[in-house]
């Protein structure tokens, strides 16, 4: 079900959603947070359908706000989904106009639900400092994804210098499986130190920046950051190691092979993951990532200093 309210207040849409409640059935008191995206009309169907599916596995109340032109006299049109157009949500969309566009907070608020953790997810681009930012002050999380603006390394910078715990970034949660698969190649024998590493990656792919990080912060190892022209997300991981390295190549998006010494080349489902993987794994956790924070502080300015960066170009 859909309902929309044109030129209303956050007040009148509270006071709907309890209407709704009362009258069709839905159950507010089952949501295990609120979920608060802040993005532009672009990409906020997409944004929407990821949040709807991370609601499967975390029920939520997910509030869109869409920011309209600055231009002309304070607006609101809200937006109420539920039912089977909300997943397992349910969804308020708030479109904010004229003035009201620099206040996104004060439409937020009276639509929280209380005593409920907050998370807030910024799809693409983000504020320099999403800590104290009006909206992201509210949060117990906050979600970026480096990897969806236009600058993807000038970005990462910023996550560098205005790191605070809580903050994630979703170029982060997309290395979960690369490193959940070098962990195991690593727990089997031989167990020898590894000497070097190499991650291949494309030239403006941020994961591949934190990766080569935490190689550098978790192996204490020299790691060299290859640019890949022609690609655009992680290509290849390489481990040197005495005994012959242990290599994690995916030339697709879906299957990396998986070599090492004296074994057969093993084929791995390992996926690129989607927005909404990713937003789903992260509300899992409201506590702080305290190893993308180490990351950020420490393991990319190792790797800098340790390691060398390297451009190449890949032929598809």
């Amino acid at each position: 079900m859909i309902i929309d309210l044109p030129s209303t207040s956050s007040s009148d849409v509270a006071k709907r959603m309890v209407d709704l409640r009362e009258r069709h059935g839905a159950v507010t008191l089952g949501r295990v947070l609120t979920l608060v995206l802040v993005i532009d009309e672009e990409h906020a169907e997409n944004a929407i359908a990821s949040a709807n599916h991370a609601s499967h596995e975390h029920p939520c109340r997910i509030i869109a706000v869409i920011k309209g032109t600055s231009r002309g006299s304070t607006r609101l049109d809200a937006q109420i989904r539920v039912g089977g157009d909300a997943g397992a949500s349910e969804v308020i969309v708030l479109r904010t106009f004229g003035p009201l566009t620099a206040h996104p907070v004060s439409v937020v608020v009276p639509l929280l639900l209380p005593d409920a953790p907050i998370v807030v997810w910024w799809p693409a681009e983000a504020p320099e400092v999403p800590a104290e930012d009006p909206v992201g002050t509210l949060a117990q999380r906050r979600i970026t994804d480096a990897a969806a603006c236009k600058r993807p390394s000038a970005a990462l910078k910023d996550r560098m210098a205005t790191y605070r715990p809580g903050d994630t970034d979703l170029a982060w949660t997309r290395l979960t499986l690369w490193r959940a698969l070098l962990a195991a190649a690593l727990d089997q024998p031989p167990f020898e130190e590894v000497t070097g590493a190499r991650v291949v990656g494309g030239p403006e792919n941020p994961s591949a920046d934190l990766l080569a990080g935490w190689l550098s912060l978790t192996l204490r190892c020299p790691v060299t950051r290859t640019k890949a022209s022609g690609v655009d997300g992680m290509l290849s991981v390489r481990l040197e190691r005495p005994s012959g390295p242990i290599v994690i190549e995916r030339p697709d998006d879906d299957v990396a092979i998986l070599s090492t010494p004296g074994r057969v080349d093993r084929k791995v489902a390992l996926p690129r993951r989607s927005p909404a993987d990713c937003l789903a794994e992260e509300l899992r956790r409201l506590d702080p990532d305290d190893v993308y924070g180490e990351v950020l502080a420490s393991g990319l300015e190792l790797q800098r200093e340790t390691g060398k960066t390297t451009r190449t170009k890949v032929k598809r």
